[in-house]
Order: structure tokens, then sequence, then C-alpha cells
């Protein structure tokens, strides 16, 4: 049975670059801050590569072995709170590839599905230490369609409209997007929200990656394009409530979707 109103928490935080031992034990104090309180979450969602940063010199011998150790983390912890988690994304080693990937665990610490990001953003050299995935990320939460995709993503606009029209309603996007471009990151993340007529629930990274600063401003955007809740600059947990309804009601009210001519585009 879908559920029409879904709590969620995002957990904006610093990343140390090339430790993912500090990283887990972080992002763990941060998960069972994130419980705490009378509204518990239904679902938490960290920011992009939170387990070992952008280290891409040296990530083939830090990133998670086929995921192994966010696996066995995420999913203890899914089953203890009963909570659903999309677990950012970690740096992940397979086949001799290292992918940036996120897995989706249900409230029985399942590991419901998973998606590697398939734009490599070249001005932070991802295409020559990192692989990309090839099919888009669409899964099932709570009985919710939902899809996600990973910050570069965000600027190619096909993709979550194909998720859009395989069902999705609510798009999660974990990043680490940084100054100076914070009005790109807003406008485009309320583009996707409001052309797709979806809930758009982004995790972005704070603190100093180098001389690069990571500026947060995690942000859950209904299907009109309002931001109902957003992050500062500094650490913190983010919540918000999207009521699900919304989203059929929008796409009724202005039929973006009855209207579309692809055979014209």
């Amino acid at each position: 049975m879908t559920k029409p109103l879904l709590n969620i928490a995002l957990l904006q935080m610093n990343i140390h670059i090339g430790e993912p031992d500090r990283n887990f034990e972080h992002l763990l104090s941060k998960m069972e801050q994130a419980m705490q309180g009378s509204v518990k979450p239904d679902v938490l969602m960290f920011p992009e590569m939170w387990n070992t940063g952008y280290a891409l010199d040296r990530i083939h011998d830090i990133a998670d072995r086929q995921g192994e150790r966010t696996k066995s983390v995420i999913s203890e912890f899914c089953r203890k709170h009963n909570v659903n988690v999309i677990a950012g994304s970690i740096a992940d080693l397979d086949n001799g590839a290292v992918k940036n990937t996120i897995y989706m665990f249900d409230r029985e610490g399942k590991l419901t599905a998973d998606y590697s990001k398939i734009h490599l953003f070249r001005l932070m050299d991802e295409e020559k230490f990192l692989a990309s995935g090839d099919r888009p990320g669409h899964f099932t939460l709570d009985g919710v369609q939902a899809g996600a995709m990973i910050c570069y993503d965000i600027r190619f606009p096909e993709l979550s409209r194909r998720l859009a029209l395989e069902g999705a309603n609510i798009l999660f996007v974990p990043a680490e997007w940084p100054h100076p471009r914070l009005h790109h990151w807003r406008t485009l993340l309320m583009a996707r929200a409001i052309e797709n007529q979806m809930y758009v629930v982004s995790c972005n990274r704070v603190g100093t990656s180098g001389t690069t600063e990571f500026f947060g401003h995690s942000m859950i955007i209904d299907p009109w394009g309002e931001i109902i809740a957003e992050g500062g600059e500094g650490e913190e947990i983010v919540r918000g409530t999207a009521d699900l309804s919304l989203t059929d009601e929008v796409r009724g009210r202005i039929p973006v979707f009855e209207d579309r001519r692809p055979q014209l585009y």
C-alpha cells in the first residue's frame, strides 16, 4: 500500500577525503541523531561519495569492495530502526572497476536496488578513475515509484524525464556540488521538479576538500517547484515531509505528460 506521506531526513555532512573509517563512524553518528525526535523519518539519505570523498588518485585502494561494508552497516541499521535508506553514493569497487554507486535499502534491511552514476564529471577527472553506469535508477520505496540520479546527472534532463515517464513520483539526488555554482544547483533541481511534476530530494555535502568548498543547501522540492525544506552551509539534518498525493494532483491540473509530442522531438 502506497504511503501518502513520506517523512524524509537528509544527512548534510562533511566528508573526510580518503578516510573511510572516519566517514563510516561520522555517518553512523548522524544516522542515530536523525532517528531522534517525535517524528521518525521514513527514509534517510546521504551525500555523494561519502565513504571516500574524491580521493581519486587512490580510489581503487580505498573503495568499498562490492559495497560489502556499506551493505552490512546500512542493512543492520535499517532493521534496527525500521527505516528506508538511500545510502548516498559510495566509491564501489567491482570487477576491477570503481563506480559511483547508490544502494537502496528497505525497512527490513533488504537491498532493493542500486544505481551507478551515468554522467561522469570531467572537471573533476571522474572519467579517468571511475567507470560509468549503464542503466537508469528506477526503484520502489514504501510502494512509491521513485528514481535516483547523482550530482552531475541533474544537468541532463533526458534522464529525469525518462524516470518520470517510467512512473517515478519522487527523485533522490545525492551530490558533492561546490561553490561557486549554488545558483545552478538550486535552479536545476527546481527545474527537474517543475518539468516532471514530481518531488526532488537532494542531499549535498558541506566542508572543504583541498581548495574546493561545498555549500550544502540540501533540499526537498515539491512537484510545483516549491522548496519545502532547505539546509544552510554547515552540517545539519534537513527534514521535511513529501505528500505523494500532490504528484497526481499537479499532473492532473497541468497535463504535461498527456500533451507531449515525442514524435516531433
